[in-house]
């Protein structure tokens, strides 16, 4: 496993963390999460990333981690806690952080992460977006003068609106997801340049797109279903033609491509089982891709350098007849309304 820094932080994390997500009632069941779990720390992964918003994550991975004495760097959010959520109550986003620890079993938590503040209809955070403030704000700030938390972070997935609140607040640590990928560059273009910038540490997260990059759809892609654009078929087709003629996996492809990119701190892999561990820290291991390939799979990714506005942010291809139109993904994803997906 190769390490780098996370950005100002001066933190050392491995180039490949777990994202906690299937780390849940969402995933295989405790046992196989916790091989995964341990499979990963063996293989030298050390950052770990959960939240509340993630069903029950924190409480699977607190009974897991309280068995490890390897030292990790764990990642967890604020949002989604308690229910009815308010973001405005600094008085309840400090007693969830104090859950957290509990949960999680810590003393100290490493990197805490406003959840999606860039979707205001799951999280209104903002009492000033134009100056990134919030009761949110002055919580981080106290809570790291106290040293419950070591560095502060914004998590989204939007582009556009998360590089203006990276321009106005004063974070350590972005993470972002569904817009980084070897299909996917619209943080290229703005976002990305932001957090290099000033220095944040950088985590990728859904670098295989939530299961859309995640193996090939080579018929679905045939078929075109209603909600798959002419341009991301195309996009597609191309892609699997390129990983035929270098004779790649798409899943070491992917994980390939975002290791090249020397500014990116850790790319989160949201793994279910400990084989998926191995099958990623192996093609991690293989190292940045040549030059020719990288080329190629840019000139891929410009064919849809936006993404269309029907297509929904989980694609679903492996239930290509259910979703129809414009509407919230994670009905297609099968992920519970409400629940961050980062």
């Amino acid at each position: 496993m190769n390490f780098r820094t996370l950005g100002k932080t001066g933190i050392t994390v491995s180039e490949i963390g777990l994202g906690g997500l299937f780390t849940s009632g969402l995933g295989p069941g405790f046992e196989e999460s916790k091989r995964a779990v341990f499979k990963a720390l063996d293989l030298g992964i050390n950052y770990i990333d959960t939240a509340p918003g993630y069903a029950d994550s924190e409480a699977v991975l607190g009974r897991i981690l309280r068995e490890v004495k390897t030292p990790i760097v764990l990642s967890t959010k604020l949002g989604g806690r308690p229910l009815p959520f308010n973001p405005q109550n600094a008085d309840e986003l400090r007693r969830s952080v104090e859950e957290s620890l509990k949960l999680l079993g810590r003393e100290v938590i490493d990197v805490l992460i406003i959840h999606e503040p860039d979707r205001p209809l799951q999280y209104n955070w903002w009492t000033e977006p134009e100056r990134c403030y919030g009761p949110v704000i002055e919580v981080l700030n106290d809570l790291k003068k106290r040293g419950v938390i070591r560095f502060t972070g914004l998590g989204g997935t939007t582009t556009t609106e998360m590089s203006h609140y990276l321009r106005a607040g004063d974070f350590d640590v972005l993470l972002t997801a569904f817009n980084y990928s070897a299909a996917f560059q619209e943080a290229t273009r703005e976002l990305l340049p932001e957090a290099i910038g000033k220095k944040m540490g950088i985590v990728l997260g859904s670098v295989l797109q939530q299961g859309a990059l995640g193996r090939r759809y080579d018929e679905v892609l045939k078929k075109k279903p209603a909600w798959l654009s002419k341009p991301r078929q195309e996009q597609l087709r191309q892609f699997y033609d390129i990983l035929d003629r270098h004779q790649m996996p798409i899943v070491e492809a992917c994980i390939r491509f975002v290791i090249t990119n020397p500014d990116i701190s850790t790319a989160l892999i949201g793994a279910k089982t400990a084989t998926q561990i191995e099958e990623s820290v192996t093609a991690a291991a293989k190292g940045p891709l040549a030059l020719d390939l990288l080329s190629e799979i840019n000139q891929m990714a410009s064919m849809v350098p936006f993404r269309p506005f029907e297509e929904p942010m989980i694609l679903p291809f492996n239930k290509p007849d259910t979703y129809w139109g414009p509407g919230l993904a994670n009905l297609a994803s099968g992920i519970p309304v409400g629940k961050g997906v980062l």
